[in-house]
């Protein structure tokens, strides 16, 4: 096993694969912003290295400075977490060139996998169902017109490289192609240094299915069992349950064994997650591979036991796997919720700031990977996510009422986040009853405004009346050179 590794990361998942290295007895290094100087993963680490100021490309996504904080540290590994240079088939390159470990799959790999056109041909040449569409990526908006008039509207433009729902456009008619192509590609430019694009047919109210796999480099593969994602906003998850509402023991089965065939076919090494959509009538499709840890992995870990990232530096260690398919069981129910500093009434718009106060859920059953803390400085520079609230029960109704009440009694204040949206979606009648799909949000939340009661409206008022009470008794009862005391400033109380 290794003695040290590198965290390419920040936040919460740097801290959530520096937890299970203390577990192991492994040391990390930590590397830094300007603006994450005091981040929270700074602080628990062994060693912390300085990169740049807070532009991606001069700390977190700059190869050069990541490698040569490894080998000043004496690092023998490199974990990237996810995004940034999770993906990156350079980066695990360059690692292997500079004699350092990455932790995930070969070069290679990531590399055909990564090109989301070119896992589609692997896919295919295999006998893995793929979605109707394009089998290579495209420039040409007039060339994508074609083919999105040949397969029939609407279509999906996806970018080639990269996922996280950047880079995606949903296309009804012709007439939208054109401008559909170019957002996508620039995002896709911006996002992953490759504005690649490609299309798909867009299929109605699928459901998201994922399959997270570890396969060893002896050639071993297993599946730790599936995690619907099919709330999502901007085509970016933000509720995660395991097990699905729609799984059946056979459906499971053949999902199962297709998400390893994906794994086999490409060669795959270490953790990572196969993606498809299953559509209404019980077909399912493979989507992509995600070539990392994903953000919702902890489900997987409530329901199954099994710690994925102490897996991941098993694997990248050399040894062997040592989990059999056969014994992998789920108990229970788990559902994620992810914190992000937005706000929901806003279209989800980044709401960065300092937290000026934090209190945490807890209680049985309740897990929260969390990033911050009261007085951080939340940065505008990064992906906005805070934290992920874990909630595993017997069941899935346990599980949601587990939620409902650590969401209930998570506080962040300075700072809008989406836990009062998150309430509400959990509390609907379509998803306590799991009728989800990937437009969930679009079709029953799209005008959402948090509830406010007589009650709330009270309190706020007693709060700005309390407020303008205070300064008013300051200028009036206070002279020139007199100390305030609270008798001055108080105002009405009873013994």
């Amino acid at each position: 096993m290794f003695k040290k590794i590198l965290v390419a990361n920040r936040g919460e998942i740097a801290r959530r694969i520096m937890y299970t290295c203390r577990e192991m007895g492994v040391a990390t290094v930590a590397v830094y912003s300007d603006v994450d100087r005091n981040a929270v993963h700074v602080l628990e680490a062994d060693q912390a290295v300085h990169l740049g100021n807070a532009e991606p490309a001069e700390s977190y996504l700059n190869i050069d400075k990541i490698i040569a904080a490894a080998k000043e540290t004496r690092a023998e590994a490199i974990h990237p977490g996810y995004g940034f240079l999770a993906e990156n088939a350079n980066f695990a390159e360059r690692c292997e060139q500079n004699g350092l470990i990455f932790i995930g799959p070969p070069a290679p790999v990531i590399r055909e996998l990564g090109d989301k056109t070119v896992a589609r041909q692997t896919m295919i040449k295999n006998g893995v169902l793929v979605i109707p569409g394009m089998t290579r990526p495209e420039s040409d908006p007039e060339t994508i017109a074609r083919e999105a008039d040949g397969l029939g509207y609407p279509v999906l433009i996806k970018a080639a490289a990269g996922g996280g729902g950047k880079g995606m456009r949903v296309v009804q008619t012709h007439a939208e192609i054109r401008e559909a192509c170019l957002s996508a590609a620039s995002e896709a430019a911006s996002a992953f240094g490759n504005g690649s694009i490609y299309l798909e047919k867009y299929l109605a109210r699928p459901r998201h299915i994922e399959f997270q796999i570890l396969a060893d480099r002896y050639g071993n593969v297993v599946h730790l069992l599936e995690r619907e994602c099919s709330i999502q906003r901007r085509h970016q998850k933000i509720i995660e349950e395991t097990p699905s509402p729609a799984m059946t023991p056979e459906l499971r089965e053949r999902m199962g064994k297709a998400a390893v065939a994906a794994a086999r076919a490409s060669g795959y090494v270490n953790a990572g997650t196969v993606e498809f959509l299953l559509d209404r009538d019980g077909s399912f499709y493979f989507l992509e591979v995600n070539t990392r840890l994903q953000v919702e992995h902890p489900i997987t870990e409530m329901v199954t036991g099994i710690d994925i990232v102490r897996h991941q530096l098993s694997i990248a260690a050399g040894d062997p796997l040592n989990l059999v398919q056969e014994e992998i069981r789920g108990r229970g129910h788990a559902i994620e919720c992810r914190i992000y500093a937005e706000d929901p009434e806003q279209g989800f718009y980044p709401s960065p700031g300092k937290i000026t106060y934090m209190k945490e859920p807890s209680g049985p059953g309740i897990r929260n990977d969390c990033g911050v803390y009261a007085g951080f400085q939340v940065p505008v520079e990064y992906d906005p996510i805070l934290s992920k609230l874990i909630a595993h029960a017997e069941n899935r109704d346990a599980a949601i009422q587990r939620m409902i009440q650590a969401l209930q009694a998570y506080v962040i204040l300075g700072i809008r986040t989406g836990i009062p949206f998150l309430i509400d979606v959990l509390r609907s009648e379509a998803f306590v009853t799991g009728e989800t799909f990937t437009d969930f949000l679009i079709s029953h939340f799209v005008d959402w405004k948090p509830e406010r009661t007589a009650a709330d409206m009270a309190c706020i008022a007693y709060i700005i009346d309390d407020l303008a009470g205070q300064k008013k008794t300051k200028v009036s009862s206070a002279g020139a050179g007199e100390i305030l005391s609270p008798w001055h400033s108080l105002g009405n109380w009873r013994r």
